[in-house]
Parts: structure tokens; sequence; C-alpha cells
């Protein structure tokens, strides 16, 4: 396994068993989303994560996840449907400044690899589709976001891996398989990292 760790100062990391409650008690519609768990106390209103890219060899990810949900756009989206293809998967919501200080990054991604079996997921913790898509206008972003803020079901998904989402923004890389191969624990630092790590991704079998 490959670890990348670069830690900038002024973050505030969630402990296991305080992601683990996070992410089990979002049952509710009202409470349990990564973005409004930890609100008091951080300073700018989200859980910034420690800077730490972690990376996965294809032996060391664990089972694939499977998710569905609806998008900000209305349409369905079942993982299934993405079986063979990289995907990115960003967990974000509008009022959270890393995630708009990353988001043309993810866009840039996302025009890089748009035709070369690569997808770019956002999923939204916090807003309606209607703040999320406002969202998407003002900062450019084309691809579209599963809205998960009322049953909180991809991110309840991924809760159970050792790899979770445990910030946000989190974005986890996912393989061929459904797999998680890497997970970027708050902002996006680099690019170039991810578009490595999705090189290497596309360069793998199904």
């Amino acid at each position: 396994m490959t670890t990348r760790t670069r830690r900038p100062s002024g973050v505030r990391l969630l402990a296991p068993i305080a992601l683990l409650a996070t992410l089990l008690s979002g049952c509710t519609a009202e409470a349990g989303h990564l973005a409004d768990q930890y609100e008091s106390g951080t300073g700018g209103g989200y859980i910034s994560g420690d800077g730490r890219v972690v990376q996965l060899a294809a032996s060391d990810r664990e089972q694939p996840v499977e998710f569905v949900g609806t998008l900000d756009t209305g349409d369905a989206f079942a993982s299934t449907d993405t079986l063979g293809q990289v995907v990115v998967v960003n967990f974000w919501y509008a009022s959270c400044p890393p995630c708009r200080e990353e988001a043309p990054d993810l866009e840039a991604i996302h025009q890089q690899f748009a035709d070369a079996g690569v997808t770019v997921l956002g999923v939204n913790v916090s807003d309606t589709a209607d703040t999320a898509r406002k969202f998407e206008a003002e900062h450019g972003v084309s691809y579209p976001s599963i809205v998960d803020y009322e049953d909180n079901a991809v991110q309840l998904a991924f809760a159970g891996g050792k790899y979770a989402p445990n910030s946000v923004p989190t974005t986890l890389v996912l393989d061929k398989q459904g797999r998680v191969a890497a997970r970027f624990s708050g902002l996006i630092e680099s690019r170039s990292v991810v578009v490595d790590i999705v090189d290497e991704l596309l360069a793998e079998s199904a």
C-alpha cells in the first residue's frame, strides 16, 4: 500500500468513533450527514480532513461498494452502471470553503477523462438539488451530483469500509470493480496526483 501524507495546519480530524456515529446516525433526514454533525467548533462550518492521500494496491482493496441515488438533475444513478469504469466520487456541499476551492480541479479531471471511461460524481451531503445546481452553475461544474441529504444512503454505503469518507470534502477513487482504490481526505491539493491515480487504474484490467 502506498500512502502519501500532507497535513495542512488548522484542521480538525474525525476520530473513528465520531465518524461511525456521524455516518450511522444518518438514518434521519435532518441529522447524521457529514456536513452538519460537526458544524460547531470547526470555525468554518465543515470538517476538514488532514490532507492525507491513501492509495491502495489492488490486493489491499476491500469489497466493491454498491450505491444508488437521485442526481440533482432528477435522473437515477446506480453504481452498477459504471462497472468497468474508474469513478471519482467527491463528497461536498455548497457552503464548504474547500469544496469551492477544489471544484475547478474536479471539473478539469472530468473534462480530461470525459472520453476515457472515467465518471466524476459528486455526492452532496447537505443541500437540495436546487442549491447543488446553483453551485454547479456558479463554479462551472458540468458533472452531476447525487443529492444525499435526505437518506444519507451513499454515505452509509461507504461507512462500513476502512476507507470511508471521513471529512468534508472527501474524494474517493473507485477502480473498475467499484472498490475504493484511493482516498483524498480533505481538500485535493494536487490535481496531478488524482490524474496519476486515475491513469494507473485505467491501465488495470477490469
